[in-house]
C-alpha cells in the first residue's frame, strides 16, 4: 500500500507562545489553529459591525497582529504565520 503524503496544511506546527495564548498549546496543523482563531474572534465579538472582513483584536490578540487597531481577515493570515514554526 502506498503511503499518501500529509500536506503542508495538516502538518503539526509549533504555535508561538503568544499565539498558544489563544488558540491552546501545540503543535497542531494550520488547519486547527485558523479553527481555534476563528472561534475565539467569534466569541470575543472581536469581528467589526460595519465589515466583517476586519477584526477589531482585543489584548490578547493584538500581541499577535503586532499591536494593529484594526486587521482584515488576509493580513491576518500573514500575521498569524509568523507565529507558527
Amino acid at each position: 500500500m502506498i503511503k499518501q503524503k500529509q500536506s503542508k496544511f495538516m502538518q503539526p506546527m509549533k504555535v508561538s507562545e503568544e499565539l498558544a495564548a489563544i488558540v491552546g498549546k501545540g503543535p497542531m496543523p494550520r488547519t486547527e489553529v485558523t479553527k481555534k482563531l476563528w472561534a475565539y474572534i467569534k466569541n470575543n465579538n472581536l469581528q467589526d459591525k460595519k465589515n466583517k472582513r476586519n477584526i477589531n483584536p482585543d489584548e490578547k490578540l493584538a500581541k499577535v497582529f503586532g499591536g494593529k487597531s484594526s486587521i482584515n481577515m488576509f493580513e491576518m493570515t500573514k500575521k498569524v504565520n509568523k507565529h507558527l514554526s
